[in-house]
């Protein structure tokens, strides 16, 4: 890639509620070039976006996508937590990828939680691979946390390109040791705080792609500029538009 492109982090979230449509929509009334979103899927196994591993927000602790049938959650109030907002349930991800696959580049996280069936983290694997459809240009990527879970992806469709999601706390070895054992991965999405050159080297050595997240501050996003990600994630991507264009 050229420069860098800036990805929106579940949208607008800072101007409405992650993601909800109106996060997605005022995230592309800047010219960003892609939004990041997340993956669960609900008790009738409905892929829906959230992220938290709970559903605190909504003022049910303890409580969590999965115990709820997808007509539940349209019912509930995911813009609640967000100051002066307006109601809006659920968003299925077959809405999302029908709403803005045309509008931008769209990046996938499939959240699995260690209390599921590994049949459950296989089925949210399938639904998103079939409603991302056929990639042929790169538009779409799937990434995770799970990488049992993007092995399983491999082998459903084999040239889909699938980023494994490093932690915080993983190093560059970490992610050498991801690319020589996992040489399908399209790359890598690391933290701002474990990205430098030594990462870039690894990865730029092997052809592999690099998103960088979450990067807020005038410094995480000058780093990851001058590095030269492929993607730079953002909580304020009206910001790092304007530093990259600069």
């Amino acid at each position: 890639m050229s420069k860098t492109l800036i990805f929106a982090h579940r949208g607008a979230n800072r101007e409405a509620a992650e993601n909800t449509r109106s996060a997605f929509d005022k995230a592309l009334a800047y010219p960003i070039d892609g939004i990041e979103t997340d993956v669960q899927l609900s008790h009738d196994e409905v892929a829906v976006l959230w992220h938290d591993r709970d559903l605190k927000k909504l003022k049910l602790p303890g409580r969590h996508i999965d115990d709820y049938d997808y007509m539940q959650l349209r019912e509930m109030d995911f813009a609640a937590h967000f100051a002066g907002a307006q109601k809006e349930g659920v968003m299925s991800l077959q809405e999302f990828v029908a709403a803005y696959r045309s509008r931008c580049r769209l990046l996938l996280e499939i959240k699995n939680r260690d209390w599921e069936q590994v049949e459950r983290h296989q089925l949210k694997v399938q639904q998103t691979l079939a409603l991302a459809g056929e990639q042929t240009d790169g538009r779409v990527m799937i990434s995770s946390f799970n990488l049992d879970s993007l092995i399983y992806a491999q082998q459903v469709v084999p040239s889909f390109p699938l980023v494994y999601n490093l932690e915080p706390e993983q190093s560059v070895n970490d992610a050498r040791y991801a690319l020589d054992e996992q040489p399908f991965l399209h790359g890598l999405c690391v933290h701002i705080s474990t990205l430098d050159a030594d990462m870039m080297e690894l990865v730029r050595e092997r052809g592999k792609f690099i998103a960088v997240y979450t990067c807020d501050t005038d410094a995480e996003i000058t780093r990851a500029l001058k590095l030269g990600v492929d993607v730079l994630i953002s909580d304020v991507p009206d910001k790092a538009l304007q530093m990259r264009d600069r």
